[in-house]
């Protein structure tokens, strides 16, 4: 196969892993060990696929220090690691789709909102770090997603122009970002619905890689 170059950048939570219900029962825990409420409608709508800081200062009504927003964003990826770890797999047909990149030489990275606690965990728990290039993560950019920023970024480290990028996302920030990145955008159905994802501009909508392959999602792509 002689596929022209393109590169696949991937959001983390929610597309190499299913973990979306597990972030939203953290977020809920967190919320009431810390006198406050939170709902799986309030999740999706302004927590999901932004960063942190933007998360953190949805949920307590004001921005958060530094030194506050690194102890919090810790209690509450540890309360999610907790829950998670005894689930931690791959997306269904990942590590197929994965291997078949690498075997054609497509380029790939992650671009996530996660905080670094979350990388090494996902990532290096399942060894799939050594599938990408590069990680692009929250603490590298100075604007979230929506923004493009974090999408940008991982396709100037990949060298690779970003109408030649594929994004994978699940979450409607991301989705955004890699839309204004002028990238074309694979979403995955593991937080939305297909029908809530058939408006979001979506090239593809996936329930998981299975049978995916790196020649499908070149089709997606302009002709060169």
């Amino acid at each position: 196969m002689n596929l022209p170059p393109f590169a696949a950048l991937f959001d983390m939570d929610g597309v190499l892993v299913d973990n979306t219900d597990f972030h939203i029962n953290a977020w809920i825990q967190f919320a009431h060990h810390n006198g406050l409420t939170l709902t799986r409608e309030q999740y999706v709508e302004h927590i999901n696929g932004h960063v942190s800081a933007d998360s953190m200062a949805y949920v307590f009504g004001h921005p958060l220090s530094p030194a506050e927003l690194a102890t919090r964003t810790e209690e509450k990826e540890q309360i999610y690691r907790d829950l998670y770890l005894p689930h931690r797999q791959p997306l269904t047909g990942l590590m197929d789709f994965l291997d078949a990149m690498r075997a054609e030489g497509i380029p790939m990275a992650v671009g996530t909102s996660a905080p670094v606690s979350n990388l090494g965990f996902t990532l290096d728990g399942l060894a799939l770090r050594p599938y990408f290039a590069t990680v692009v993560d929250a603490s590298m950019v100075t604007h979230g997603k929506p923004d493009p920023e974090i999408y940008l970024k991982a396709a100037e480290r990949l060298n690779m122009a970003p109408a030649r990028c594929v994004v994978f996302e699940d979450a409607f920030a991301g989705i955004e970002a890699g839309l204004r990145a002028g990238m074309v955008v694979v979403a995955l159905a593991t937080t939305h619905t297909r029908a809530e994802l058939a408006t979001s501009g979506a090239a593809l909508i996936l329930d998981n890689f299975s049978g995916l392959t790196p020649a499908s999602i070149q089709q997606l792509l302009p002709a060169e």
